[in-house]
């Protein structure tokens, strides 16, 4: 039999980095990519929102994920099937009508992220006991994030440098999308060499089968489901607004209130003060949690998530274009990104306790999504009416009805703490 936590600090890192590479190339990579290729601010918020359904849907089929063979197998198949989907975008991208392929790709993209999300997290809750899922909440939150910074920093670096070669924007991100699908395809194989069969050995000692109906209805007849589902779609509320416009707003012309960076010196800022701040945050986050328990950092991790987003509205009603303030605001907001993640992820954990924890981990990080999709549908149209400067004032106030809900959730204080005879 494999023992729950075997090779853990090989998989995790892998499994997470996996994860967080395609949501980034879906949500966030796409708004670059489509700002250089001439889209409007507007139509990038709305069009690329949307990618962000699969993981709002994705509860109606995690239970499938649940009754269907292995979580191993499941995060495989689609893992190979993201590669062949961001393939498509960089095949399809020199077309007349790059803009509908493209998009038609990263939704396939997109459906298989959110399905591998399920496996991916069901197989971390199966394959690690409760106190080691708080231990390496950390390292997931951290690997997740340094996938997202690989994906805005050193892919977007790769399209800088072919724009500048080949003074060819299309072309550029053509060959950078293969290049992400090329390293896709070399993920999905690190995992199968890195992943135990947990499923094998423990078949049915977790998240024991039930009808679909059962699962879903099971999870909202938890306690004060209402407003846990509150605070989860308000966590992110500002966050979802600002990432969808920080990448225009730092590309766009000083004249129209951007800061006029390159494409590489974009993603070279992000590759480098955002990995060390980033990754300083979430491991930090996962250790508290792990020595402290949820409830003492629940409120300050909130406020790390929220509090850098002042320094974006400073830097847009200053219109300063120093490096240093701008290398600042990118340093403090990816920490209190990496920090701040780590006390929602707990909490997502938290909710998903009970029967069936892997759909409805599921149910729950697709209200985590819509938090994200709802918001981030309106944030072109809403820059485009305020202007910069008073679009990230307004992500700034967004910040208010999380905080206000975090008085009325119940978890308990020392869920998440590691206990003593753990340090063993």
């Amino acid at each position: 039999m494999i023992k729950k936590d075997k090779g853990a600090w090989a998989w995790v890192p892998v499994l997470y980095f996996t994860q967080g590479l395609p949501y980034v190339m879906v949500v966030t990579v796409s708004v670059i990519m489509y700002k250089k290729l001439g889209i409007s601010n507007a139509d990038i918020g709305l069009y690329t929102s949307w990618l962000y359904l699969p993981w709002v849907l994705k509860p109606l089929w995690s239970p499938f994920v649940d009754l269907k063979s292995t979580k191993r197998k499941w995060f495989l198949a689609m893992q190979f099937f993201i590669a062949l989907a961001l393939l498509g975008v960089g095949l399809t991208l020199p077309t007349s009508i790059f803009f509908t392929t493209t998009l038609a790709c990263f939704w396939m993209a997109a459906f298989a992220s959110a399905t591998n999300d399920i496996a991916s997290d069901g197989y971390y809750m199966l394959g690690l006991s409760e106190k080691k899922q708080s231990f390496f909440v950390g390292m997931r939150s951290t690997f997740y994030r340094l996938a997202m910074v690989t994906g805005e920093g050193l892919i977007v670096i790769l399209a800088g440098y072919l724009e500048t070669k080949y003074g060819d924007s299309t072309k550029a991100w053509s060959i950078t999308m293969i290049a992400a699908a090329s390293l896709m395809l070399t993920l999905t194989i690190a995992n199968f060499f890195t992943a135990p069969k947990y499923e094998n050995e423990e078949k049915n000692s977790i998240d024991k089968p039930q009808s679909f109906g059962a699962i879903l209805g099971s999870f909202f007849k938890k306690p004060n489901i209402g407003i846990a589902l509150a605070f989860i779609l308000t966590y992110r509320l500002g966050e979802s607004q600002l990432v969808k416009m920080a990448a225009p707003f730092m590309l766009d012309e000083v004249a129209e209130g951007g800061l006029a960076f390159s494409t590489e010196k974009l993603g070279t800022l992000f590759g480098t003060v955002g990995v060390i701040m980033l990754s300083i945050g979430g491991i930090l986050g996962g250790i508290l949690i792990s020595r402290d328990g949820l409830k003492k950092w629940m409120l300050p991790m909130l406020l790390s998530l929220n509090i850098p987003n002042i320094l974006y509205a400073i830097l847009a009603v200053t219109k300063t274009t120093s490096i240093i303030a701008v290398t600042a605001t990118v340093a403090f907001e990816k920490f209190g990104y990496g920090f701040g993640f780590a006390a929602f992820l707990m909490y997502l954990i938290y909710i998903a306790e009970g029967k069936s924890k892997t759909s409805h981990y599921a149910i729950a990080t697709g209200f985590m999504a819509l938090g994200m999709m709802l918001p981030g549908m309106i944030s072109g149209y809403m820059q485009e009416w305020l202007g910069y400067g008073g679009f990230f004032i307004w992500v700034v106030i967004a910040a208010l009805p999380a905080l206000i809900l975090l008085k009325y959730i119940e978890y308990p204080a020392e869920y998440g703490k590691k206990s003593n005879s753990d340090n063993a």
